[in-house]
């Protein structure tokens, strides 16, 4: 072979390279574009989190000013913060973080005078029935029902007239049933 057309070849050979590249770039967008939905169409499954003491509205409403930091204890439970710089407070916070719903967060402090409650100050805490609801919710669609119905179906529901036994039902009834039975082991 000559030089010249090993040039010539190898020059053609680039150019039809370059253009495949060329092509190949510009089809990646469509596929970022088409593999982009599909990862927004799949999502990771996600838990729920609960984090901290739940206090409930009737919880609070117990609370009576004058009692013993045991007694608000036994109410609330033991208290997630509590500070060596504030020890006449007690803080309870509660989270809750769900897919497809808004972050909450409930905190109520709970202030002593010495060894006696003084006061509470808070969020609005949830009744007991309202926290249980809360949790029941459904994060997801409903699953629709289908629609239609089988032959099969529709068969088990016919008046009876018209109703034809399955053949497991015809095959049983045609053979008598045995007398004998072969013995156990």
């Amino acid at each position: 072979m000559d030089w010249s057309l090993k040039q010539a070849l190898l020059g053609g050979a680039r150019v039809v390279c370059a253009v495949m590249l060329l092509a190949g770039l510009s089809a990646c967008s469509s596929v970022n574009r088409a593999s982009g939905r599909m990862v927004n169409a799949i999502t990771p499954y996600q838990i729920e989190v609960v984090q901290g003491n739940f206090v409930s509205r009737e919880q609070v409403q117990a609370l009576q000013p004058g009692m013993s930091r045991e007694q608000v204890r036994n109410i609330l439970g033991t208290p997630l913060v509590t500070s060596v710089f504030h020890a006449d407070r007690w803080d309870y916070v509660f989270t809750i973080k769900r897919k497809g719903l808004k972050f909450e967060e409930k905190k109520l402090t709970v202030f002593f005078s010495g060894f006696v409650l003084d006061r509470v100050e808070g969020d609005e805490m949830p009744s007991e029935h309202e926290f249980v609801a809360l949790l029941g919710q459904a994060n997801r669609k409903p699953r629709v029902p289908r629609l239609e119905a089988t032959p099969e179906q529709l068969q088990r529901f016919a008046p009876a007239a018209d109703r034809q036994p399955p053949a497991a039902e015809q095959a049983a009834e045609a053979s008598p049933p045995r007398l004998s039975y072969p013995p156990l082991e």
